[in-house]
């Protein structure tokens, strides 16, 4: 069946006016969909044997989540998936659950998904223009690297402390906190921005603080 053009645009922008508008009810049930998602794509796992860090596809789930659900229920949906995950449900990374996954080695990066998709969720909502590839890309590269990793190499640093005795250096937090992982960010970055290209409306849903000159943009 063809779908128009026209009718694609209509029915993304009807989408997010509808989850902008929702109830209460609603919001939580689009939450706990996207925590499931994450926790899904924690099961995606590529060990290495120099860390206990693992590769996973999380951090698509988080970055998406941000753009799905926007201004603050991105990030409540990962405060979801977090709490659920410490209450028993197994869904972290190799399925495992509790508190002790959080005060582990990647505890720190959890908390940086809370930041990451509030992060997110905020500015899809407050500016039409970074719905585009190239601003997207931009803000997921810092929400990556930044927000997510920041929180993540602190607590790698704060558990090996705790289990070795002595903090690691800053080059041995790298070689186990980032830079593995660096290529395969930049392909999940690259393709999240792509989509958030694809399914986010160009029109105004919510009075963004830029709808009087959205039309002046040129949209990447």
């Amino acid at each position: 069946m063809h779908i128009s053009t026209d009718s694609y645009y209509k029915k993304r922008l009807t989408f997010f006016k509808w989850r902008h508008e929702s109830t209460l009810v609603n919001k939580v049930v689009l939450a706990l969909f996207m925590a499931i998602i994450t926790g899904f794509m924690a099961q995606i796992i590529i060990p290495l044997p120099w860390t206990p860090v693992p590769v996973t596809g999380q951090t698509f789930a988080v970055l998406m989540a941000g753009i799905v659900l926007g201004k603050y229920w991105g990030g409540i949906s990962q405060f979801l998936y977090i709490g659920i995950g410490i209450l028993g449900v197994p869904w972290f990374t190799g399925m495992h659950s509790g508190y002790s996954v959080l005060l582990g080695a990647t505890g720190g990066y959890l908390i940086g998904f809370i930041l990451a998709a509030l992060f997110l969720g905020h500015l899809t909502d407050k500016y039409i223009r970074s719905r585009s590839f190239t601003p997207m890309l931009g803000l997921m590269l810092f929400a990556n690297f930044a927000l997510i990793y920041i929180p993540g190499l602190i607590g790698l640093g704060a558990w090996m402390y705790f289990v070795k005795g002595s903090m690691p250096t800053i080059w041995t937090l790298l070689v186990m906190g980032i830079i593995p992982f660096i290529i395969g960010d930049l392909f999940k970055i690259g393709g999240a921005a792509a989509l958030t290209k694809s399914i986010t409306p160009k029109e105004t849903f919510s009075n963004e603080a830029d709808m009087e000159s959205s039309g002046k943009w040129r949209i990447f």
